[in-house]
């Protein structure tokens, strides 16, 4: 579908309804660190009714919604600390109607990334050179031939994390069916500021630069990559499940701990590392529940952290799954409030990002509740990502009706991807 043919007309502002808060707004060190656009389309479609309403049903209650959360309304800039922060100007989020050439089910198959026709679907911000020159919010409705439409966002990540960002559109969505929003959102990012003075009580390792000794950057660069999605059902996620604790040495394991460590492993083998190299897992935990005492869980913006891994690749690939999936969890048991009391700590000392060479970042959007979106046409059709943000980025989907399938996502250059196809269909 590269030749679909999507026709844009002039963007306007929709700013909030009513008269919201100006000055600026604070941002934390955990949603510093993470200022990409992330761009998703919703595809719906309803046997009740067309679209003629659409664009209207969604931009009313778009500038309602932004009264709750009006720092959406603004425009990102740089404190005198150096970090972003948001000037709460009102002026409004980006908003485009579009109307393409097609039907929707032309689309095909949107569970692996397509930036060249989704994109179409995600208005771009034209001559933007950094994300300051991007609005935190960029809206496009798209209406298709056969009555359905898409709606595709453009949100900066520094703006709120993937609960954050699912409460934020299923609350739009209840406001577009004329009902009061079931959680509004707690407001202040204060409560994760750093300490003063900083506590850094953990290595970090998420941060650390690891040197590529087996050049597999080289391959990426001179090889086609190739974009794959694999559907892991229940069942095959029962089986992962007993492979990882088969042998003993781990009692039990989640579906996300043996998929993770399954992944982490075959992607190492398929690029074929050499024994010694060092290779990094990273993967957001969310902390909500984790900070004491736990923080709102309708908090607007960045709860998560990133924990890490690292482990040779020769000696994960001599071991069996459950050494990778051990390590997978003690990832994950490493996150309390210290750990992430921490994190935002270390940022506020060195500014470092974390690094993402000889790395592997999962991204789980397997537990988020996009099939809940409902703007009054029911819930979508097809959701998901425009692209994968980075080439070291695997994304996991939930998939199917009960959503007990995971979808992974990932891009690898041809030769690895043709290994890592053989290394999936295990028995």
């Amino acid at each position: 579908m590269e030749n679909m043919i999507v026709e844009q007309q002039v963007p306007i502002l929709v700013p909030p309804a009513d008269p919201t808060p100006k000055g600026y707004y604070f941002l934390s060190n955990l949603d510093q660190n993470i200022a990409v656009i992330v761009r998703t389309i919703y595809c719906f479609k309803s046997e009740e009714k067309g679209n003629e309403e659409a664009v209207e049903v969604i931009r009313n209650a778009l500038s309602k919604v932004l009264v709750h959360y009006y720092p959406l309304a603004g425009r990102l800039c740089i404190s005198p600390e150096m970090k972003l922060i948001v000037d709460c100007t009102g002026e409004g989020a980006v908003f485009v109607e579009a109307e393409a050439t097609c039907r929707l089910e032309e689309l095909g198959d949107i569970a692996k990334p397509d930036p060249i026709t989704l994109g179409k679907l995600v208005y771009d911000t034209p001559g933007a050179t950094n994300i300051l020159q991007i609005p935190p919010l960029v809206v496009q409705v798209t209406k298709f031939k056969c009555g359905g439409f898409v709606l595709g966002l453009g949100m900066n990540h520094c703006m709120f994390d993937g609960i954050g960002a699912m409460e934020f559109v299923n609350a739009w969505g209840e406001i577009a069916k004329g009902l009061p929003i079931k959680s509004p959102p707690f407001i202040d990012r204060t409560i994760l500021k750093s300490r003063s003075p900083p506590i850094i009580e953990f290595p970090h390792r998420e941060f650390a630069e690891i040197k590529d000794i087996s050049n597999s950057n080289s391959d990426f660069g001179q090889q086609q990559i190739i974009y794959r999605s694999f559907c892991f059902s229940s069942e095959k996620l029962r089986d992962l499940r007993n492979r990882a604790i088969e042998d003993g040495s781990i009692e039990k394991c989640t579906a996300f701990e043996a998929l993770s460590g399954f992944v982490w492993r075959a992607r190492n083998q398929a690029l074929d590392l050499d024994p010694d190299q060092e290779t990094k897992l990273l993967f957001a935990v969310d902390g909500r529940g984790r900070f004491d005492p736990p923080i709102p869980e309708n908090y607007f913006g960045n709860a998560i952290v990133l924990t890490n891994s690292v482990c040779k690749a020769g000696e994960m690939i001599e071991n069996p799954l459950s050494f990778t999936v051990k390590l997978v969890q003690e990832a994950v048991k490493m996150v309390d409030d210290r750990y992430m009391r921490s994190a935002i700590d270390y940022f506020e000392v060195t500014r470092a990002r974390p690094s993402l060479s000889s790395t592997l970042l999962i991204t789980t959007w397997s537990r988020l509740s996009f099939h809940m979106t409902d703007f009054g046409w029911g819930g979508p059709v097809l959701s998901g990502p425009v692209a994968l943000p980075e080439k070291e980025v695997i994304l996991f989907l939930s998939q199917g009706k009960e959503k007990r399938s995971i979808n992974v996502l990932l891009g690898l250059p041809a030769l690895a991807m043709e290994k890592f196809e053989k290394l999936v269909e295990f028995e």
